[in-house]
């Protein structure tokens, strides 16, 4: 995933195609659970706006959204409450990277979350410690390391102007691993699974092509360390917008940005 692109839940929903399309694109391979109603679980779930979706799909449910932000929890509160047909939409806070469910659940699902996650591949077994049989996890993440993106980003970071403020270690590094180590460990727990991989086309906006796209909730340590500048957060994000329209040159109809991502549905086999 690309750090200085990954777009807040609420900042994403703003516009919900390009940047939610990879969320629905995943809702829409994943089956109806097998309890009713079923209880999910959303890892990462930030404001919890992309967390009501899932009640849009599935208006009983009991849908659980897990994050370790206060202040993204704070904002998910305002959804909370009884959704449409009697399920219920809440928030807990949790370091995914250390949650152990405690309750059974139908569905596992988390978007542009678990590549913060050091090692998260050894973690799938338990996360799905609980989930019933015939039960699902599902989710996607970015994949934009070898993008130009990504060498614009870290060139900038080590440029005379921002070197002595933004030494390595600085900017977080994503860990994604390969589509088939996805379905190969799962496929080891006991799932049948779907995983596929995307590059989207997205055509952006040619008058401010990547204003959107910076600043995201990746860009936050970035910024921190620029906080005590008055100016340089806006500075080193105009200059990082400037590099990214050189490497990314505009068409008539608007600038194409590549973006790549990997997802998996998983399925619980159920005992013979």
């Amino acid at each position: 995933m690309f750090v200085g692109l990954d777009q807040h839940p609420r900042t994403a929903l703003a516009d919900p195609d390009p940047r939610t399309r990879p969320f629905h694109d995943l809702l829409a391979r994943v089956p109806d659970p097998p309890g009713r109603p079923a209880r999910i679980a959303d890892l990462g779930c930030g404001t919890g706006n992309v967390t009501s979706l899932l009640a849009g799909r599935w208006p009983d449910a009991h849908i659980t959204g897990f994050d370790n932000s206060g202040e993204s929890l704070n904002e998910a509160e305002k959804l909370a409450g009884e959704t449409s047909e009697g399920g219920r939409l809440e928030f807990r806070h949790a370091d995914i990277g250390r949650w152990v469910p405690a309750d059974p659940f139908d569905l596992i699902i988390s978007s542009a979350a678990i590549q913060w996650v050091p090692d998260h591949l050894s973690l799938f077994g338990t996360w799905t410690r609980t989930l019933t049989g015939g039960g699902i996890f599902a989710f996607q993440v970015p994949d934009n390391a070898a993008a130009l993106s990504h060498a614009v980003l870290r060139e900038l970071c080590a440029s005379s102007r921002w070197h002595d403020r933004l030494a390595p270690g600085v900017l977080p590094s994503p860990e994604v691993c390969d589509v088939q180590e996805y379905l190969d460990r799962l496929a080891g727990l006991g799932f049948t699974v779907d995983a596929w991989e995307s590059t989207y086309a997205h055509v952006l906006p040619a008058d401010d092509p990547f204003g959107g796209w910076v600043g995201g909730t990746g860009m936050r340590p970035v910024l921190n360390a620029l906080a005590d500048e008055p100016g340089a957060a806006d500075e080193f994000l105009a200059d990082y917008r400037a590099r990214l329209r050189g490497v990314y040159p505009a068409a008539p109809y608007g600038t194409v940005f590549p973006f790549r991502r990997i997802f998996a549905v998983a399925r619980r086999n159920a005992p013979a």
